[in-house]
């Protein structure tokens, strides 16, 4: 569905798995230590050097080639402390490949007939992973959580490629899929993907399941200080009905269609954390075009994210965000259930059911052709905060109002009627909460909901509301 919504693509939920990083503070909390003897760093620094080997040993099926441009800055180093550093560097590069378990740098002075007085050696012990590695993990969605079995076969062609299969099984979707991950050579950044992949998924809230088989290559690059993914995808959706009480619009959504599409993203976050956020910004812009590739599903689709996070007194954060997308149907053909978008819930306008704001046909709720979402929020320290680096630091108070509208559009009105429908019933409320952040790979929110702005078919969620996921408002 559409981007704020349950989309059925394979990687939709934007999952992650819970066995990460322990739950602890950021690096960008800790205080930086003055640093010690410095006369003994001076020296160092001061004290020229030449690298003149460069060794990698345990190394099986892994093409050494590939590894050249990962170790290359090493030789460029003039110094023992740069030495150091570019190696520690090396190590980290090497560790991202995903294909060594462990890698253990050694530096030491040169020898042999050709060794220089200052000359060095470095050497980078490896072990790399199991031609077959399996996995199980459970992981967190947009207020949904699953469990997920997962087979990888790294390095299979010896140049960092990986081969994964992997099963999820969750309270409202069930997927498999199949994904072959090739990064370029020294650019690790830029990488090629083509994924496989069947998901089927129950939608309560507009009395509709989906079951989605399809086939996407993407290709992410970097460009100056932004990401990009470029992708084709290519979904045969079959829509039925969830209830015997779902309502006749729902009922004519059901049946099969096609979908063939291009897409591209771009992204710039300078956010110290996905997660929870204490300063930077995040700026996220999407496109989609459907049917010039095939299929029978013919529309344009764009939407954006924005968020600004900003540090105060006290150890609190003022975060401000805004959500928008319009989707235009090219052709004659309406837009489908399954590519509106959807609004409402505790990861998106708190205090109303999830995707429960917008059109609606005999209580079931069947998106929108656009929609925009704003809201402020001032994260504080808990009360008993007993100091950095304590178990308090995973846990903040919460301060929110938010705002927002899902609606259709008539395009041959203008801009201006568009605003003024936008403009409309607007749902707001707000309210104060508990968030708890689990490491950087989820958060959970228990917040009190106070819903103000309701219009009629809304459901609300006035009092307790829980939200668990990756991606807020």
């Amino acid at each position: 569905m559409g981007q704020n919504s349950p989309n059925l693509l394979w990687e939709s939920l934007d999952p992650l798995p819970m066995q990460g990083p322990e739950l602890g503070f950021h690096a960008d909390d800790i205080e930086r230590p003055d640093m010690e003897q410095e006369s003994k760093q001076e020296v160092l620094e001061n004290k020229d050097v030449i690298v003149q080997r460069v060794h990698i040993d345990g190394l099986g099926r892994t093409k050494e080639d590939c590894l050249t441009y990962e170790i290359a800055d090493v030789f460029r180093a003039k110094n023992l402390i740069d030495v150091m550093r570019r190696a520690h560097e090396a190590r980290q590069k090497l560790l991202r490949l995903g294909i060594f378990r462990q890698v253990d740098v050694v530096i030491d002075t040169s020898q042999g007939v050709d060794a220089l007085p200052n000359g060095l050696d470095v050497t980078f012990d490896v072990t790399e992973l199991r031609r077959m590695t399996g996995s199980y993990n459970t992981m967190v969605g947009n207020n949904e959580g699953c469990m997920v079995l997962g087979l990888k076969l790294p390095n299979v062609f010896g140049s960092a490629e990986k081969l994964t299969f992997q099963v999820s099984y969750g309270t409202k979707e069930t997927s498999y899929g199949l994904s072959f991950f090739k990064p370029q050579p020294g650019h690790f950044e830029r990488s090629f993907a083509v994924n496989l992949y069947k998901v089927a998924g129950q939608f309560p809230w507009s009395s509709l399941r989906e079951t989605d088989r399809g086939v996407s290559t993407e290709f992410s690059f970097p460009l100056w200080k932004t990401n990009h993914i470029l992708k084709w995808e290519g979904v045969w959706r079959e829509l039925g009905c969830l209830e015997r009480t779902a309502s006749f619009a729902v009922r004519e959504e059901s049946g099969h269609s096609l979908k063939s599409s291009l897409s591209h993203s771009m992204v710039i976050d300078t956010r110290n954390s996905a997660i929870l956020p204490r300063r930077g910004a995040l700026l996220k812009i999407n496109q989609e075009l459907a049917g010039y590739t095939g299929g029978d599903a013919s529309f344009l689709k764009e939407d954006f994210e924005i968020q600004f996070n900003r540090r105060l007194f006290w150890d609190s954060v003022m975060s401000a965000s805004l959500w928008g997308g319009c989707l235009l149907p090219i052709g004659d053909k309406p837009t489908c259930i399954a590519d509106r978008f959807y609004l409402g819930g505790p990861t998106s306008v708190r205090g109303f059911s999830m995707y429960s704001i917008g059109p609606q046909s005999e209580g079931d709720y069947l998106g929108g052709e656009v929609y925009w979402a704003g809201a402020v929020h001032l994260y504080t320290p808990l009360p008993f905060h007993p100091g950095k680096g304590g178990f308090g630091d995973l846990f903040r108070t919460h301060f929110f109002l938010n705002a927002g509208n899902l609606c259709n559009l008539n395009y041959g009105d203008g801009p201006q009627a568009h605003l003024r429908k936008l403009a409309e019933c607007i749902r707001w409320s707000y309210g104060a909460g508990i968030v708890l952040r689990l490491g950087n790979i989820a958060r959970l929110e228990l917040n009190y909901c106070i819903p103000t702005g309701v219009q009629s078919g809304d459901r609300i969620c006035n009092g307790f509301q829980f939200g668990a996921g990756v991606r807020f408002l």
